[in-house]
């Protein structure tokens, strides 16, 4: 893969889905940036791919297992090298699998904190290698009400989430002295998505009154804190619509 331009400006999300990944990277990709894409299947990535560049972006997309450190290690070299530095990294995984505590897994405990833990600290530590070097850069996580307290029935979901929000932390006071921007972004509520179509219809049928979010307005305001100027950053951005119970 050649260079795609000698100025390019990478905006890198890991776990680009349908929904809340899938409209960052267009967000950015609107912005000029080149939007690097990842799920585990590249398969999956081709549609969102498809409609950055007929919308005159410029996109490309990537196989990758988030949780394996050889895999991201190669993915973030490949990207330096034949696309263009990384400005923004987006860490978007998921691994919302409800489950009592009596009947909790440790497989599947683990392979929850693996997926929305673990792949965390493995992105942003390479990316942030290459933004210190630089002097700039914006790593956003993104998190969820599980991370701020744990429900019942959520305890794998809320433990790594609390981890990935203690992770932004601890990475926003090292690294923002240096000129990256980390933030953590707070999404409270059900997004419009076809799993929410399909399974939640009663939910779904908020959305006439804006009673869930609107992926694209969440991209919105992750281009916002992108933007902001370093006097003034935000660590920590709650969204949630207007009649979420919070």
């Amino acid at each position: 893969m050649a260079p795609v331009s000698s100025g390019a400006r990478v905006a890198l999300v890991i776990g680009a889905g349908d929904s809340t990944g899938g409209a960052i990277a267009k967000r950015f990709a609107r912005e000029g940036y080149v939007a690097c894409v990842t799920r585990r299947t590249a398969d999956k990535l081709q549609p969102l791919v498809d409609e950055i560049r007929a919308a005159g972006g410029q996109a490309h997309g990537f196989a990758s297992d988030a949780r394996k450190e050889e895999d991201v290690v190669a993915l973030i070299k490949q990207i330096e090298r034949d696309v263009g530095p990384i400005e923004v990294l987006v860490f978007n995984i998921g691994a919302n699998v409800p489950c009592s505590i009596l009947e909790e897994t440790a497989r599947k405990y683990f392979k929850i904190w693996e997926m929305a833990c673990f792949s965390g600290f493995l992105n942003a530590r390479e990316v942030a290698k290459r933004q210190v070097a630089r002097g700039r850069g914006t790593i956003l996580f993104t998190g969820a009400t599980a991370g701020l307290r744990g429900a019942a029935g959520f305890a794998a979901f809320a433990g790594a989430k609390h981890a990935l929000r203690a992770l932004a932390q601890s990475m926003a006071r090292e690294l923002g002295p240096r000129g990256i921007h980390v933030a953590h972004v707070v999404v409270d509520g059900a997004i419009d998505t076809e799993f929410i179509r399909t399974q939640f219809p009663e939910r779904y049928a908020l959305k006439d009154q804006d009673g869930i979010l609107n992926p694209e307005h969440i991209a919105d305001n992750y281009w916002h804190l992108h933007q902001q100027p370093r006097d003034a950053w935000t660590f920590e951005l709650d969204l949630r619509p207007h009649m979420e119970k919070w």
